[in-house]
């Protein structure tokens, strides 16, 4: 929160002084490809092409391949539409995970530029030149990543991972003022094509790819930025079968690509990164775990004394009286109004970033209320595979 409220103060002084966004004519403008990997996809894969035609960007100068990873669906049927679109190469390759998929796509790129949109999200048309004028800011800056949201959120579990993403698009900006970005996320993150020639392609890395070029290229001390108006949607789990399978996954990957690079946490060369953000990624799990099972037995505790106490007094409604002196005024008890109270914060700073028109709506209602509950499942999970050397599969 410090670091977002000190660079915004200087933002707003910038703002004063130009418009803040690097304009950029169409004919200075680098050549860009967007990788497409495609398994199985059939449902949502042309509107995430379509997304990528309408970007507002020279037609010459963006280029989409689309990987077609060994579907078993239509999927190869349904994109030769675009089999004459002289912007897009269509690919086919033996199923071999995503990573394999984007690889295969970058050995016949030769753009200035290069990103992945999963075949299952859609771009904003401004998100390209938004990025790619971050770019032009600052010739050391490697990566930016965009702001995902998710698209059209249904039911219960949608509404709670609306704000979930949107509290992301948060923490993405505090971790960019701290040059300490870990993720580059499937869906549009924009790579200088140099990165792919120095430290190499993309790596199985526990089925987390993402996670895992991200901490190479910090690792070689490459630049990652943000840009938190360049929206992404992304269609979400609406199931808590899917959703438990994503979220372990994504965990249990982290998890693994922590051990691989161990030797960046607490290593001062490795900046605010290393020294604070990858302990305290790690540390949030345990402490997630930690609260989660004392609120468990603090219920457990509570209820067992008002039951004995009933079995012993009886149960006396009327004789109930309020008084302060019974009221929990322990160290926990104001660590936990003061995290609540951040917690609100932090959701309306989120939704700002998320130019969302309301502070406040049922998603954020929903998320404080139940996410708690439900991300201690996944983590368990991801904990247990991970101890017991448990492969976690992608679907």
């Amino acid at each position: 929160m410090i670091s977002y409220f000190e660079i915004r103060g200087k933002e707003k002084i910038e703002a004063k002084v130009s418009t803040g966004k690097t304009k950029i004519s169409d004919n200075k403008l680098p050549s860009v490809s967007i990788i497409v990997p495609a398994w199985n996809e059939g449902n949502t894969i042309l509107k995430t092409i379509f997304s990528i035609l309408r970007l507002n960007y020279p037609k010459d100068k963006l280029f989409v391949y689309i990987v077609d990873d060994g579907s078993t669906d239509n999927t190869w049927k349904i994109i030769q539409r675009f089999a004459r679109n002289k912007q897009v190469a269509l690919l086919h390759k033996e199923n071999g995970g995503k990573y394999t998929a984007l690889n295969y796509a970058l050995e016949r790129i030769s753009t200035d530029l290069v990103g992945c949109l999963d075949a299952d999200s859609f771009v904003h048309p401004e998100a390209l030149r938004r990025i790619v004028a971050k770019f032009a800011e600052d010739n050391e800056i490697m990566a930016v990543t965009p702001s995902t949201k998710v698209f059209e959120p249904k039911g219960f579990l949608g509404l709670i991972q609306k704000a979930e993403y949107m509290f992301g698009i948060f923490i993405r900006k505090a971790n960019q003022n701290l040059n300490a970005i870990y993720i580059t996320p499937g869906p549009f993150s924009i790579f200088r094509i140099s990165v792919f020639k120095k430290i190499g392609g993309y790596r199985h890395a526990h089925g987390t790819e993402d996670n895992e070029i991200a901490m190479r290229m910090q690792k070689n001390h490459m630049k990652i930025s943000n840009v938190h108006d360049a929206y992404v949607f992304t269609v979400v789990p609406t199931k808590i079968k899917p959703l438990l399978k994503q979220r372990l996954r994504w965990v249990y990957g982290f998890l693994k690509n922590a051990v691989d690079y161990r030797d960046m946490f607490f290593r001062p060369q490795y900046g605010n990164l290393g020294m604070i953000v990858l302990p305290a990624a790690g540390f949030s799990i345990i402490s997630s775990l930690y609260f989660f099972f004392v609120r468990i037995w603090s219920v457990i505790c509570t209820l067992g004394s008002k039951i004995n106490e009933i079995y012993t007094v009886g149960f006396h409604p009327h004789n109930f009286n309020f008084d302060l002196f019974y009221v929990n005024t322990n160290i926990m008890m104001f660590i936990a109004i003061i995290a609540i109270g951040g917690m609100f914060l932090l959701i309306g700073i989120s939704r700002t970033l998320a130019n969302e028109d309301k502070k406040f709506g049922w998603d954020s209602v929903l998320y404080i209320l139940f996410y708690t509950f439900i991300s201690p499942i996944w983590m368990v999970w991801a904990l247990y595979n991970f101890v017991f050397a448990k492969a976690t599969k992608w679907r």
